[in-house]
């Protein structure tokens, strides 16, 4: 049970980690706000602020779903998956930790959508508010591909019940949207203070997350790899 909880709360606190990261934090307030603007009613704001982020859960919980079923539907990944991943998962949550210390640094180029497709969209109210969460979901910025591809699905294959972790991992990246989102329908004036206080919380938290990751990448080295624990 506690392994559970341990994985449910890794995913969950990811999911956070995530959302507040400075790239998908401005994407989602210009996203929000960009309706914001185009609607009129603020009823209809919050129920299209409501459906872009359940866009971004739902997508992030499906592409996280299919990367894990397809690895575990092959019987030689999922082996592989079962004998190794406790040695593989060391190296990978170090690298992590070092990319979210900035000391280590790629880039990415994720899926971009244009401002008239975003217009387009904006038309179409709720729906259109729910697939534009969707795309910019798919838009993967370096610190959310860090963190999905390389943190979420190498925890998810390490367990039994890891197809579960994306759904929570997605229900998590919405929950801070949704603040600013209810704050925006309300017409909330200090939105870009409490903007600036989560960007400077994710500063924080990235560095506190890393630490942990490669103290744990560290402790599954010695224990897994040279088998000194």
């Amino acid at each position: 049970m506690a392994q559970i909880l341990i994985a449910f709360a890794s995913a969950f606190w990811l999911g956070i980690l995530t959302s507040i990261s400075p790239c998908p934090l401005a994407t989602n307030i210009a996203a929000v706000s960009f309706l914001a603007k185009k609607l009129i009613h603020q009823r209809i704001v919050f129920w299209s602020g409501i459906s872009y982020t359940l866009g971004r859960m739902l997508t992030y919980a499906i592409l996280g779903f299919i990367i894990i079923y397809s690895f575990l539907s092959v019987p030689s990944v999922a082996n592989f998956s079962q004998k190794y991943m406790n040695k593989v998962l060391g190296p990978i949550l170090i690298i992590v930790g070092l990319f979210l210390l900035d000391i280590l640094k790629f880039n990415i180029r994720g899926l971009s959508v244009s401002q008239e497709k975003q217009d387009n969209l904006a038309k179409l109210g709720i729906k259109g508010s729910f697939v534009l969460g969707l795309l910019f979901a798919l838009s993967f910025c370096p610190v959310s591909a860090a963190l999905f591809f390389g943190s979420l699905i190498p925890l998810s294959l390490k367990y039994k019940f890891g197809i579960i972790l994306p759904f929570i991992y997605g229900i998590a990246t919405g929950l801070p949207v949704s603040i600013f989102v209810l704050l925006i329908a309300l017409g909330v004036k200090s939105l870009n203070y409490w903007y600036k206080k989560a960007v400077e919380f994710e500063i924080y938290a990235r560095k506190i997350t890393a630490v942990i990751f490669i103290l744990v990448g560290i402790y599954y080295l010695l224990a897994y790899v040279f088998l000194v624990l």
